[in-house]
């Protein structure tokens, strides 16, 4: 399908109100054509008026086709205005063309309850807020009444943030073999050119650790939590594992008590050994990730551990004495079912797992799945098993915490974290909010220094080779990480 623009350049956004509908078409893009070819296509044409500009999108595929128009005036934030009554138009011809009906209306952002809490925190009445959400953006009230709730548990959290707090991330990107729905920047530990790096990975990331740790420190900021992630930890070996949380205890002295989480994940890569050197490290949160209790659906993602192992690993855990364990369950993977996810999610409340993170599937172009799909399916049994879901660990006693959306994902729905009350994960707050400073070392870590009013992040190279190879450009960049961070703390009273 080809999408026109003309005397417009608003393509990002449009591409993405489109790909609400049709998730993984293949799009080319045109500009200032002086007419529109045959076949499918859709059009966006601004035409500029005394008094600001005149919008038309025409849709047309197979045997369908309409157009529609409306004036945008002159005035602040003119573009911005009229690439959201483009997104409008176009949602409008295409629910009625496809009738699919996105919950999250034209809202394509990563962080749509940050949106919310904005509404709230310019003035606005919690009315007004969620009238802007229904006839602004088009939100179903269901999703609207989500954001809300996840607001009102949030602002505690918000409310004791201070720009004189970070949080410290690590990236470990390593798993034991690539799911196929995975885009993530994540290496198959078995593979040779992979393995070969690790030990130099690891060497390096103890130093960026030690570097890292000393420039927050003369900034005079606090560390807040820790969170060690990836791709897999427990994909390293029990003796690497332990190089680094030693190299964290050292270099950033984490307080007794303080949050502190590591994504143990998969099942095939957890040992007692491995535990045990998460358990000394300080770490009270830890993922043990089903994604499914249904062994077709593991094998058919690639995943190689059955959901046994899964409750094997879960209970290894708690005999170690974690008391706050996470569990990811994902709505959409291929070979599932909504019985099955029911299944799963079942499985997972009888385990009783204090956080459980319910994902959506969101296929990328660079995961393996995408290949194998086509823009024809109907994502109705994912939304259906999301607000499962929902329904069943509220009704259970979880919170719905915190939420974010990623492009490609199915149904236009989100992910969503829940916790039992007292359980809830700041870091994960912190870093979908955006409201603290993070500290990010590894491979494709960004770290984050927060501004009333701007955020300055600060990349680290992407893959692991690229990491090893430029490692002194990394020290240099965190250098001025380090001189954000006493920027930021000028800010505090």
């Amino acid at each position: 399908m080809t999408i026109y623009f003309n005397g417009n350049r608003f393509q990002y956004e449009m591409e993405n109100v489109a790909r609400l509908f049709y998730p993984l078409r293949r799009f080319q893009f045109c500009y200032e054509a002086d007419a529109y070819e045959d076949g499918d296509y859709l059009a966006f044409r601004r035409e500029m008026t005394e008094n600001g500009a005149h919008l038309t999108v025409e849709v047309r595929e197979g045997g369908f086709f309409e157009t529609q128009s409306a004036q945008v005036l002159a005035g602040e934030k003119f573009d911005s205005r009229c690439e959201e009554e483009f997104a409008r138009i176009l949602y409008r011809i295409l629910e009625k063309h496809t009738g699919v009906h996105p919950q999250w209306g034209i809202l394509t952002g990563i962080r749509p309850v940050k949106r919310f809490q904005h509404g709230l925190d310019s003035g606005q009445s919690l009315e007004e807020t969620r009238r802007e959400f229904r006839e602004k953006y088009y939100v179903s009230d269901e999703k609207i009444a989500l954001a809300e709730q996840i607001c009102r548990v949030q602002r505690p959290v918000l409310e004791s943030v201070s720009l004189q707090d970070y949080s410290l991330y690590i990236s470990i990107p390593y798993c034991p073999s690539r799911c196929s729905y995975c885009s993530f920047v994540s290496h198959s530990i078995d593979h040779p050119k992979a393995k070969k790096l690790i030990p130099e990975y690891v060497e390096l990331l103890v130093k960026e650790i030690y570097f890292t740790a000393e420039i927050c420190r003369n900034s005079g900021a606090k560390l807040r939590s820790v969170y060690i992630g990836g791709g897999t930890p427990t994909a390293l070996t029990a003796e690497q594992l332990k190089t680094i949380t030693d190299a964290v205890k050292a270099a950033f002295r984490p307080e007794p008590g303080m949050e502190y989480t590591i994504e143990a994940g998969r099942p095939d890569t957890i040992t007692r050994e491995k535990l045990q050197v998460i358990y000394d490290a300080g770490a009270n949160r830890v993922s043990i990730n089903p994604q499914s209790f249904e062994d077709g659906v593991l094998e058919a993602v690639g995943r190689k551990h059955t959901a046994q192992q899964v409750v094997e690993c879960y209970q290894m855990a708690r005999e170690f004495g974690f008391d706050t364990i996470n569990m990811d369950l994902i709505a959409g993977l291929p070979e599932d079912t909504l019985e099955g996810f029911r299944r799963s999610l079942d499985k997972a409340l009888e385990l009783a797992p204090e956080n459980v993170t319910v994902h959506a599937l969101s296929v990328k172009r660079a995961a393996d799945l995408y290949a194998q799909r086509n823009g024809s399916e109907d994502y109705s049994a994912a939304q259906k098993m999301v607000a499962y879901a929902c329904q069943e660990l509220t009704g259970a006693g979880y919170l719905p915490y915190y939420l974010y959306r990623q492009k490609n994902i199915v149904g236009n729905l989100e992910n969503v974290g829940y916790a039992k009350p007292g359980h809830i994960g700041l870091y994960n707050i912190f870093i979908m909010e955006e409201v603290q400073h993070i500290a990010a070392v590894g491979a494709g870590a960004v770290s984050k220094a927060v501004f009333p009013g701007r955020i300055e992040r600060v990349f680290n190279y992407k893959y692991p080779y690229e990491y090893i190879g430029k490692f002194a450009d990394i020290l240099s960049r965190k250098e001025q990480f380090g001189a954000f961070l006493k920027e930021a703390g000028s800010y505090v009273e």
